[in-house]
């Protein structure tokens, strides 16, 4: 198990968002803006006090990283499960017993 307290990861996310913000040059009110989110919520992304899962996703959306996501819930490619059961099945052939003398 991943002994990193869960507001460690809170932080270190919104510090990203923070300095990706802030790389681009566009202040909160800004971006809560384009979000469609409150510059509190946004505030509070960026510090990490918690934040929805909606407010997340909208300010991604905003700065143009949804690819973020992908690495949060990645699509399947190949389910190994699919590969068994589009395999046909082999059954034992019943070979016919010599007749007893």
């Amino acid at each position: 198990m991943n002994s990193i307290p869960l507001e460690e990861h809170e932080r270190a996310l919104g510090e990203r968002l923070r300095a990706l913000r802030l790389d681009r040059n566009i202040d909160q009110a800004t971006l809560a803006a384009r979000a469609g989110v409150s510059v509190r919520a946004l505030r509070n992304l960026e510090a990490g006090n918690g934040s929805t899962v909606r407010t997340l996703v909208s300010v991604l959306r905003a700065l143009g990283r949804e690819s973020w996501l992908d690495a949060v819930a990645p699509v399947p490619t190949l389910n190994p499960l699919a590969l068994v059961s589009a395999a046909p099945r082999q059954r034992a052939s019943r070979v016919p017993m010599a007749p007893t003398p």
